[in-house]
């Protein structure tokens, strides 16, 4: 499979770096207006490459209902919207034997995203959650005596890490961080207090020096790769979803849900302690055993030791069958679609900006909040249990965030109740009319 610059990245996987395995063919040309300087003419040429992708796809699936995507006005965009399409292409990448090197379908998403017409490149990008989802889990899962050949899945993360890679130019993302002493559009610092001089006379504080912003690396340049290394797998996964991020807005729901019900399975954490930040916390979540109401009123009572070191021990951490550790929670009811995976910080900070704006996105329905919510806390409860700082500050903000939210969204349902002023059989006392002063 070629990549953005002509190579060919196809791979296996393996426990120290992917080998070379197979090849796709060439990648259509990117040439966005082949005929000239026409744009009715390219108009015409992005229709008819997106009904021959459409066309393609239909076929490979053997999906004949798809092909009926092609007679729209804009039938990249149609496919996009499509529900049936998505739920097609995501049950032939949830086959067993799917992501190989000489998979069909991988091959079809691969040239799809070499398009010059945007719209298919969105397509591809929206698959990517639930692609990025059964790579890591199935990559985690491996023995390593048995590694499955994921070629085709990493020819995807390839083509869209190095499309990044030629956008960034060998240049690191940078940030400014402000200077809280410096006013600023939000804020005025407090004036610099005065000092008594001699014989009562009052002297200012000198003056302060203006201090230059702090530059902060949000993202160090990007090496170019033909191979999806053990070592630079989370780098690779964390730019692709960065490219998923930048067009999140235009993503249909559920692949929003995907992504959110793969980080949940990525955390593997369905202890209660999901859910210590809520209203009504578990007291079996605790963090420390002395922090317990029993052990405290069992001290206080000067009991026996036995019986303190019984109560210790109900309280204490233990392991849990499938290597989690918690304090007794419960397993939730949530089926996981995948298997526990690392998450380093490079991997957790574009997660965390898609999970906040399926949080907080205005246009979101419910049920992508409610999985965006489901998720942030299970990544909590992981971060919390491996003590990754970062992880921990980011998921608390957004769930306290969520939790005001959630709180904002039902005063109004709480106001709307029997007896009050906002019921439409409440009669309302008439308004004065208002009185304009005009000057002669």
């Amino acid at each position: 499979m070629p990549t953005t610059g002509g190579a060919s990245p196809s791979s296996s996987s393996s426990t120290s770096t992917t080998t070379a395995s197979s090849s796709f063919a060439a990648a259509p040309d990117q040439n966005p207006n082949p005929r000239g300087n026409n744009p009715m003419q390219s108009l015409w040429d992005s229709i008819n490459k997106a009904r021959s992708c459409i066309h393609a796809l239909a076929a490979l699936l053997s999906a004949p209902d798809l092909a009926s995507l092609a007679d729209s006005d804009r039938p990249a965009r149609s496919l996009l919207d499509s529900p049936d399409a998505y739920a097609a292409v995501s049950a032939a990448l949830s086959a067993p034997l799917s992501g190989s090197g000489d998979d069909p379908l991988c091959q079809w998403l691969y040239e799809t995203f070499q398009s010059s017409d945007p719209d298919l490149r969105l397509v591809v990008l929206s698959f990517l959650p639930f692609l990025s989802g059964l790579y890591l889990s199935r990559v985690a899962a491996a023995s390593a005596a048995h590694q499955p050949s994921l070629a085709g899945f990493e020819a995807v993360l390839l083509a869209l890490y190095s499309t990044e890679v030629k956008a960034r130019a060998g240049k690191p993302l940078l940030i400014s961080v402000p200077d809280l002493s410096q006013p600023s559009l939000y804020h005025f610092p407090r004036p610099p207090a005065t000092t008594a001089g001699p014989r009562g006379s009052t002297a200012s504080a000198p003056p302060r020096v203006a201090a230059q912003p702090s530059i902060g690396v949000l993202s160090p340049p990007l090496e170019p790769q033909i191979a999806v290394k053990s070592t630079k797998r989370a780098c690779i996964v964390a730019i692709a979803l960065d490219c998923y991020y930048k067009t999140i807005a235009l993503m249909p729901s559920r692949s929003k849900i995907d992504l959110c019900e793969s980080v949940a399975s990525w955390a593997g954490q369905d202890c209660s302690c999901r859910f210590e930040l809520d209203d009504k916390p578990n007291p079996s979540c605790t963090s420390s055993p002395f922090s317990s109401p029993e052990i405290r009123n069992f001290i206080e009572d000067d009991g026996e030791v036995g019986n303190a070191a019984g109560e210790m021990g109900r309280l204490g951490i233990q392991e849990r069958p499938n290597g989690h550790q918690c304090n007794g929670g419960q397993e939730g009811s949530r089926a996981s679609r995948g298997s526990r995976v690392p998450l380093p910080w490079e991997l957790l900070q574009p997660v965390l900006r898609i999970l906040g704006h399926c949080l907080f996105a205005p246009l979101n329905p419910q049920e992508v909040k409610d999985a965006a919510s489901m998720a942030v806390r299970c990544v909590y409860a992981r971060a919390s249990h491996e003590l990754v700082p970062q992880a921990i500050l980011a998921t608390r903000s957004l769930i306290q965030l969520d939790k005001s939210a959630r709180k904002t969204a039902k005063a109004p349902m709480m106001a709307g109740t029997p007896g009050t002023a906002s019921n439409p059989n409440t009669p309302s006392k008439p308004k004065k009319p208002e009185i304009l002063l005009v000057s002669k």
